[in-house]
């Protein structure tokens, strides 16, 4: 099923960029690690991973994890 592409810039908020944990977080998924893996690395619960994730991509105005790769790459942040 395909979904539409939104135009450049939607749902970002303006001047949004990156904390030190959200590039460490996108790195460990463009790593491929799973949540469980990442929350070990970071200290932190699988749950607050998710939550992390979740904020990132409504940041990021992505719907799924695949998206959030792509959006974050766009914008410089891997």
């Amino acid at each position: 099923m395909a979904v539409p592409l939104p135009p450049a810039g939607e749902g970002v908020q303006s001047g949004a960029s990156p904390t030190n944990e959200s590039r460490q977080l996108l790195s460990y998924l463009s790593a491929g690690l799973t949540d469980e893996s990442i929350a070990r690395e970071l200290g932190v619960s699988e749950r607050t991973v998710a939550r992390r994730i979740v904020r990132l991509q409504e940041m990021l105005g992505a719907r799924t994890r695949f998206q959030l790769g792509v959006q974050a790459s766009r914008r410089g942040w891997l």
